[in-house]
């Protein structure tokens, strides 16, 4: 029989009081009232038995996506290669000898030809990433062209385009964008081991540039890159306790890009994967939580779990920014196999 905690305040509540490996965390809606999850009751969940954790992400993800659907967005890089930050992870780094050639930003009717491609291959979400620290005025403008004409496709929009002023963030709100994409990446501890280029708080300011614009905020990490199961722990207690918590959590898997700091690095255990999504599950129970780089290298097994475990989103289509991407073929095989109905097909079964 499971106990059931009611979180207090968190300004009340100290590490010491959090729950044991076989309690239920219940979990009060995000607020300005300050509740919030520890970092001990978020510790205490990655130590569940796994069938217990599992059992409860899925009971958490049936309560909040009853529909049990799966979201497919698709992710065209707009502007590749050549960023001046140090991202360890990234073979986008014009710093790094890789593969990944710099291009200029794509031309208006490139990007919305892709978009038509995706929305016919049954994607719902397109977002458009951009290799750039921070973009220019002039960028913006551009990139405000872009989100009109796939708005105007019927696509839900997203862009990650790297720091955002205020000013900036306004205008992409003001032409349609529903998702602006900046991940924490880590936890702020491990963070200087990665980048340095860029502070954590540069991250915190342009997410809640977003917010105040009133857009809906995506935001995840990177897992496998060399942090311990505490920062892992401490990454997902700063996601969680954003107030609110991000729309849509993309949890990546590191690929390791040769040329890159990180292309030495060891292989995560998968199963901390499977449980790093399912305690995203429990602590942003109504985000979209997407299985987004490093999908591939899973395999199928893993990622069966990751959507039993309450991942409900994932990137669809041939490549992601710059590492490969399943095919949208392969994905929506998997997709029948698993049973698993997309957001679209529910919402045509309604209409019907």
């Amino acid at each position: 029989m499971l106990l059931v905690l009611e979180l207090k305040p968190y300004k009340t509540m100290s590490v010491s009081q959090t729950i044991s490996p076989l309690v239920q965390a219940k979990r009060a809606p995000v607020t300005k009232t300050g509740l919030a999850w520890t970092i001990g009751q978020i510790a205490d969940l990655y130590e569940l038995p796994f069938n217990e954790l599992m059992f409860l992400a899925q009971k958490t993800h049936r309560q909040h996506f009853p529909e049990g659907d799966v979201e497919l967005a698709t992710l065209l890089s707009i502007k590749t290669g050549g960023c001046p930050e140090d991202c360890g992870y990234c073979p986008q780094a014009a710093r790094y000898h890789t593969d990944v050639k710099a291009t200029k930003l794509l031309d208006l009717e490139e990007v919305l030809e892709a978009a038509r491609a995706a929305k016919a291959a049954g994607s719902n979400r397109f977002c458009m990433g951009a290799a750039w620290r921070e973009p220019k005025d002039r960028d913006v403008e551009k990139v405000v062209e872009m989100i009109k004409g796939v708005k105007a496709l019927g696509l839900e929009t997203c862009a990650t385009l790297g720091m955002l002023e205020a000013a900036q963030a306004r205008s992409l709100r003001d032409a349609g964008l529903d998702f602006y994409n900046h991940n924490l990446d880590t936890s702020e501890d491990f963070y200087p081991n990665v980048i340095q280029t860029r502070t954590y708080q540069d991250r915190l300011d342009t997410l809640q540039n977003v917010r105040d614009a009133g857009m809906s905020v995506c935001c995840g990490g990177i897992v496998g890159m060399g942090e311990s199961r505490e920062q892992r722990v401490a990454f997902l207690a700063r996601l969680a306790n954003l107030d609110p918590y991000p729309e849509s959590v993309p949890i990546n898997h590191l690929v390791p890009v040769a040329g890159t700091p990180l292309a030495e690095q060891p292989k995560l255990d998968p199963l901390e994967f499977v449980r790093t999504i399912a305690v995203a599950r429990i602590t942003m129970p109504k985000a979209r939580v997407r299985l987004s780089a490093g999908r591939q290298e899973l395999g199928k097994a893993i990622q069966a779990m990751c959507f039993q475990a309450g991942a409900n989103s994932i990137f669809y289509g041939d490549h992601l920014l710059t590492t490969g991407n399943p095919e949208a073929a392969a994905d929506r095989q998997l997709l029948a196999e698993l049973g698993l109905k997309t957001k679209e097909s529910c919402k045509s079964e309604v209409q019907v």
